[in-house]
């Protein structure tokens, strides 16, 4: 893939999705059944391996991506974990997937693979059936970004960063299993093209991109910027924090 990536204008509105809809659905329902296939190959030892994020197993990561896949799937879900995660205190992302994990602690490893495969395809139903009017308003917690916090549509969240968080963790997965991951560009390559995007869009600044591998491709905006090239799927562990930043890959996207 090779386009030339215009950087988006950096406004005080809430933040809203780049890709269209009818795109972004489709990574969605993707990304669910990719992640389901992939706890369906794990073997019981790999369960209990660590993973990048740190105190979470395999297990522990896995729970918490079925919890929000339950979230998205049920309106009424939905709110009880939210509720129950501010009752919590802090930083309401940590509330939320703390317990999602907790409350998923009794479950097996085959519970939760069980589970998902029917909740995954369900969450993107119900991610498709929202509709603009509430898509477009603004999420009510304001959201960690790096060092900031930044006011998000709920469209934002709902179409780009839960399917974000479901493919990120199927990579911090593979990595802990040790197994390769199933790349496609079709899939992963739009996921990584929609994060140089938006990372391009926070920075505003000159670049030239090179990113290798199957879900790679070139980039560029401006003039006179720094030469950067990574491996796909490296670059947007970068941007997401799960690996050292330099200073020219020093603006952070969520996930």
């Amino acid at each position: 893939m090779t386009t030339a990536a215009t950087p988006i204008t950096t406004t005080t509105r809430p933040r809203t999705s780049i890709l269209d809809r009818p795109a972004l659905m489709r990574l969605a329902a993707t990304e669910y059944d990719q992640f389901a296939r992939m706890l369906s190959e794990l073997a019981p030892d790999d369960w209990t391996r660590a993973t990048d994020c740190p105190g979470w197993d395999v297990r522990a990561m896995a729970s918490h991506v079925l919890g929000m896949a339950e979230m998205a799937a049920s309106i009424r879900d939905g709110i009880r974990q939210v509720r129950a995660a501010k009752k919590r205190g802090g930083i309401f992302i940590d509330a939320l997937t703390s317990l999602q994990v907790e409350e998923r602690i009794d479950m097996t490893p085959d519970a939760v693979e069980r589970r998902f495969i029917v909740v995954g395809p369900r969450a993107a139903n119900a991610r498709k059936r929202v509709p603009g009017v509430v898509r477009n308003r603004k999420l009510p917690i304001a959201q960690p970004v790096g060092d900031e916090m930044e006011d998000w549509t709920i469209g934002f969240l709902i179409d780009t960063i839960l399917t974000r968080d479901t493919w990120m963790h199927r990579i911090d997965i593979s990595r802990a299993v040790g197994r390769p991951l199933e790349v496609t560009a079709g899939h992963d390559g739009v996921l990584v093209a929609d994060v140089v995007a938006e990372w391009a869009g926070r920075h505003g600044r000159p670049y030239e991109l090179v990113l290798t591998g199957i879900a790679g491709g070139r980039w560029s905006a401006g003039a006179g910027g720094p030469q950067i090239e990574y491996d796909g799927i490296e670059f947007a562990r970068t941007v997401s924090g799960r690996e050292p930043v330099t200073a020219v890959l020093d603006t952070p996207v969520p996930f």
